[in-house]
């Protein structure tokens, strides 16, 4: 059922919110400064991509507090904003409303992703 789901995610949305991810990690390697980050939403880039059989599980200390900052004024709102419109065309149909969570998972990662973790379930 997981692998399901993710072929049907990739195909409807996944696909468009995992460039994003790669788009985001792309331009902050531009600088020697960001490539941590970048390396980061390459990561996040494969939950975005395939998120069903997988979870996120939040931590980090004040670093990770201060990376979220920085990252929530350049990068976070943009990404966020487009896995939440997602979320909500997502969740018009009751089929779509699996798909519709998963994008709401990815708009909170986007808003905070420093300091998390992802977990196979």
């Amino acid at each position: 059922m997981r692998f399901l789901g993710n072929l049907v995610w990739f195909v409807f949305g996944g696909f468009w919110m995992g460039l994003g991810w790669m788009l985001a990690g792309l331009l902050w390697c531009v600088t020697i400064i960001g490539i941590p980050v970048g390396v980061q939403c390459f990561k996040l880039a494969s939950l975005a991509f395939f998120p069903f059989g997988k979870e996120v599980v939040y931590g980090g200390g004040l670093g990770s507090f201060f990376l979220n900052l920085a990252w929530l004024l350049v990068s976070g709102l943009p990404l966020a904003c487009q896995a939440f419109l997602n979320g909500c065309l997502f969740c018009v149909t009751i089929v779509g409303i699996p798909f519709g969570l998963q994008c709401f998972k990815l708009a909170k990662l986007a808003l905070m992703p420093f300091g998390t973790r992802q977990v196979t379930v």
